[in-house]
């Protein structure tokens, strides 16, 4: 039997993906050199908890975990975000993804999971892996914007009053949380949604991996859907409305101060510029969010840190 291999566009890591066909049949090979364990290893073990629990996630089929590379199942071509880029009537198709997070959130993901005769450990969220992230905005983001010395008395304040939001964040971290819950890691197949890129996975907040699928920055939703899908999230879940609403956009601020942080890096450091482009959506995603008035102070020091102007710029 003849094999036809074929390298896939990757994703914001330093993983590879290959494409091998075998005849009719068709798999996908994971090639990782750099931190091998999390990105192999664990994202297999997590790939079978999903699975064992009714969600579409890929299979292991082959390990070679030794020599870096391993063989999962492939969900094809179309990934959530191709599927739904041109649909007229988004909300019924989000609101799926609502009930597979819900689903998710069911599973009891316990502190560490027996893998292969391996131990996985699985962390809590804490609030200091969300300063963590949060700080790459300053230490990317802002340090490539300026061509002038950082306002480091402006930066300060900015950093003791997210770390003073954080401690406001009324859910526990109790939830399974898939950590990057976006349009380009759904894939759809044979119908379903299937859920990749899933290494990463920790201990939560609920309302992170919520607030990943609606403040995506990588596909623009209606203001108006946005809302319908977060109040059906809460009918589902029967989570009470104002203490939701605080923790969803204190996350989604969270959130996306480290991805204008992650795509300065991968920009500067990395050499990939394709990110870029979401710099003024992810920009409007914050200004919105900043409305709510938890967050008074936060918008005055952000408003005097980083100029309308400068939100809308692409490249540096």
């Amino acid at each position: 039997m003849q094999y036809k291999l074929k390298k896939i566009a990757g994703d914001a890591s330093f993983r590879e993906f290959y494409r091998i066909q075998k005849g009719n049949i068709s798999s996908v090979i994971i090639l990782a050199k750099k931190d091998k364990f999390r990105n192999l290893t664990t994202y297999s073990a997590i790939n079978e908890i999903l699975d064992k629990n009714g969600i579409l996630a890929p299979k292991l089929l082959s390990d070679f975990t030794n020599e870096n590379i391993i063989e999962v199942t492939d969900f094809g071509k179309i990934s959530f975000y191709d599927f739904i880029k041109n649909k007229k009537n988004k909300f019924k198709h989000y609101k799926k993804l609502i009930d597979l997070i819900i689903k998710i959130q069911k599973i009891n993901l316990k502190k560490e999971y027996k893998f292969k005769k391996i131990k996985i450990k699985f962390d809590k969220y804490h609030i200091n892996n969300l300063k963590a992230e949060s700080n790459l905005f300053f230490d990317w983001y802002l340090k490539y914007l300026f061509t002038i010395k950082k306002n480091k008395k402006i930066e300060n304040k900015i950093r003791k009053e997210l770390d003073r939001l954080y401690k406001k964040l009324y859910f526990r971290n109790r939830y399974f949380t898939h950590r990057d819950f976006h349009a380009s890691n759904i894939m759809i197949f044979r119908g379903k949604p299937g859920l990749i890129d899933s290494q990463d996975a920790i201990i939560g907040n609920p309302l992170y991996d919520v607030v990943s699928l609606i403040d995506d920055v990588r596909i623009k939703i209606s203001q108006q859907t946005k809302d319908r899908l977060f109040n059906y999230y809460l009918t589902r879940t029967k989570f009470e409305k104002k203490k939701s609403k605080n923790d969803f956009d204190i996350l989604s601020i969270q959130r996306n101060l480290k991805i204008l942080g992650i795509f300065t890096r991968l920009h500067v450091r990395d050499k990939k510029s394709s990110y870029l482009k979401f710099f003024p959506y992810t920009w409007k995603l914050i200004e919105m969010r900043l409305k709510n008035p938890i967050f008074l102070n936060l918008k005055t020091l952000i408003d005097e840190l980083v100029s309308k102007t400068k939100r809308k710029r692409k490249i540096f």
